[in-house]
């Protein structure tokens, strides 16, 4: 028998809280965009989900790649991509989820994130679940650098977003919260907020 480690391997404990709630079902298509090692990926690999994903780092896609092919032989490896998030190769409408963790809070500055969250969008089916977790600056004081780029108290600058940026980006892009927006505030060091949001027909 696995264990639950072996099952899920290092899972956002969020993105899980997602698969509790039905919102990334077997079968759908799904895309992690800025997928690392893969960490969030096992569960889906071993349930055989069709999944991809995308980075920068070559390492990663490489080690992801490997990944999938232990745990779901069957998917191409094509499905990994050494691409950027605001420059993805997939063709819009492409998946029925797509996963952003811990990625936008690299934004350089305003311009940036945007153009990742509109290209994450433009891959999204209408009626379709985006998932992003990134830094904020609610729930615990932060020192501003330029713009939206903050100090944390763990002593890292990220690019850090408030409520009411979330809230303007989700109308703008035609998109609805599925739940309430969430915020872990991790003692003197960070906040991380939970977006969920369905992409309007």
């Amino acid at each position: 028998m696995l264990t639950l480690e072996q099952q899920f391997g290092n899972i956002d404990i969020y993105l899980f809280d997602q698969l509790l709630k039905g919102r990334i079902a077997p079968g759908m298509r799904v895309l992690d965009a800025g997928c690392g090692h893969g960490r969030n990926l096992v569960y889906l690999l071993r349930q055989q989900y069709p999944v991809f994903g995308v980075d920068t780092d070559p390492d990663a896609i490489t080690s992801v790649r490997t990944l999938a092919a232990r745990l779901n032989p069957t998917l191409p490896a094509g499905n990994f991509r050494v691409e950027a998030v605001e420059s993805m190769s997939f063709p819009s409408g492409s998946f029925e989820v797509v996963l952003c963790n811990s990625v936008l809070h690299f934004s350089r500055d305003d311009v940036h994130f945007l153009s990742m969250m509109r290209e994450m969008w433009r891959v999204l089916r209408p009626g379709c679940v985006f998932f992003g977790r990134l830094a904020s600056i609610i729930g615990m004081a932060h020192v501003p650098i330029a713009g939206r780029r903050f100090l944390s108290p763990d002593g890292a600058e990220r690019y850090a977003v408030d409520e009411a940026m979330l809230l303007d980006i989700t109308a703008e892009l035609g998109g609805q919260l599925l739940e309430p927006l969430k915020t872990t505030v991790v003692q003197d060091q960070r906040c991380m907020t939970t977006w969920v949001v369905r992409k309007n027909d």
